[in-house]
C-alpha cells in the first residue's frame, strides 16, 4: 500500500517537472496543456486517495463527488443547450454558433442511452462513446486551464509592433468584438515611451462594405492614433493569413511583436505563430460571456484539427480497446 501510495505523487511530480521544462523552452506548444492536465489529474487522484484514509472526511468527499456528477450529467448539458439557443437568436444559425447547442444535445442523448437496453454490443458502443467524451473533455479542460496560464505569462510592455487581428464587420461598422481588440491595442501602445507600429489585419468578407483593415484604421484614427503609426493588411481571410501577411509589413527593427485578438482566441493564435515560425506572442481582449462557450468550442476544434493525426491515433486506441474488451470479456 505504501508503494502504491508513493506512485501517484511521484508520477504527478514527474508530469509537473516535464510541464515546467516544456513551458520554459516554448510556452506556445499544445503539448504543454496536456502535461499540465496530466499533472493536475494525478495530483487530484493522489489527494483523493489520501483523503479516503480520513474517515471523518469521507462524507464530505462523497458529497463533493456526487455534486460534481450531477453538475456534469445535468447542469452542464442544460447550460450548453441554453447557451446554444441564445447564440442562435443573437448571432445567427451558422455551424460555429450552434456548437454548444449540438454538444449539449449530444450529451443528453448519450446519457439517455445508458438507461436503454441495447444488448452487449450496443452497451459497448455507448461505453466507448462515453470514454471518448471523457478523453475530449479532459483535453478541453486542460486547454482551457493552460490558456489562462499562457495569458498571464506574456510581456505587458516593451513592444515594437502590435498586430490586431480582424474578426468581421457589421457593414462598415466595427462591432463590439473587434472594438475590444482595437481598444486593447490602444492601451498597450499607450504604455510605450516610443509609440509602436500598429498593423491592422483583415480583408473584405461577404456582406462587408469595406475591408476590415480599412474600418480598423478609421477606428484607431478616430481615437487619436496617428496615421503614420498604422499599417493596413487588407487581404487576410484566416488567422494564418493575418499573421503571415502582417509579418511582411513589419520593419526589420520590429523584434518584439504581439498579436492582439479576443481572449478565447489567444492560445490558438500563439500556436499558429509557432507553427509559422514567427517569434510573436499573443494577448487577448475581453469577450461577452454568452459568446465564450461556442467560441471556446470552435477554438478547441481548430486546435484538435492541427493535431489530427494524434487525435485519430488516440481514438483508434480507445475504440480498439473497447472492442477487444467486449470480444474477450
Amino acid at each position: 500500500m505504501n508503494v502504491a501510495g508513493g506512485v501517484l505523487p511521484a508520477a504527478a511530480g514527474v508530469a509537473l517537472v516535464v510541464f515546467a521544462v516544456r513551458l520554459a523552452r516554448e510556452p506556445r506548444r499544445l503539448g504543454n496543456a496536456v502535461w499540465l492536465g496530466v499533472a493536475l489529474l494525478l495530483t487530484a487522484l493522489w489527494l483523493l486517495r489520501a483523503a479516503l484514509h480520513l474517515q471523518w472526511l469521507t462524507p464530505v468527499l462523497v458529497g463533493l463527488l456526487g455534486g460534481a456528477a450531477v453538475l456534469v450529467a445535468l447542469v452542464l448539458p442544460a447550460a450548453l443547450i441554453a447557451n446554444g439557443v441564445r447564440m442562435w437568436r443573437r448571432e445567427g444559425r451558422s455551424a460555429g454558433n450552434l456548437l454548444s447547442l449540438g454538444l449539449g444535445a449530444g450529451l443528453v442523448a448519450l446519457e439517455a442511452l445508458f438507461f436503454v437496453p441495447l444488448g452487449r454490443w450496443g452497451s459497448a458502443l455507448v461505453a466507448i462513446a462515453a470514454v471518448l467524451a471523457c478523453y475530449f473533455g479532459f483535453l478541453f479542460l486542460s486547454l482551457l486551464i493552460y490558456s489562462v496560464v499562457y495569458g498571464r505569462l506574456g510581456r505587458r510592455s516593451g513592444f515594437d509592433a502590435i498586430i490586431v487581428l480582424g474578426c468581421g464587420l457589421d457593414g462598415e461598422r466595427v462591432p463590439p468584438l473587434l472594438a475590444g481588440r482595437l481598444d486593447r491595442a490602444i492601451r498597450l501602445a499607450a504604455r510605450e515611451q516610443t509609440p509602436p507600429l500598429l498593423v491592422v489585419s483583415g480583408g473584405r468578407g461577404p456582406g462587408e462594405a469595406v475591408s476590415e483593415a480599412e474600418a480598423m484604421d478609421a477606428y484607431l484614427r478616430d481615437r487619436g492614433v496617428p496615421a503614420d503609426r498604422i499599417r493596413r493588411e487588407d487581404q487576410a481571410a484566416t488567422t494564418e493569413e493575418n499573421l503571415r501577411f502582417s509579418a511582411g509589413l513589419l520593419p526589420a527593427e520590429a523584434r518584439r511583436v504581439v498579436a492582439v485578438t479576443s481572449n478565447y482566441h489567444v492560445f490558438r493564435t500563439a500556436v499558429e505563430c509557432r507553427r509559422l515560425g514567427l517569434p510573436f506572442h499573443a494577448t487577448g481582449a475581453p469577450t461577452a460571456r454568452y459568446f465564450l462557450p461556442s467560441a471556446l468550442l470552435r477554438e478547441f476544434a481548430a486546435l484538435i484539427l492541427y493535431y489530427r493525426r494524434t487525435t485519430i491515433a488516440a481514438c483508434v486506441v480507445i475504440i480498439g480497446a473497447g472492442v477487444a474488451l467486449t470480444i474477450f470479456a
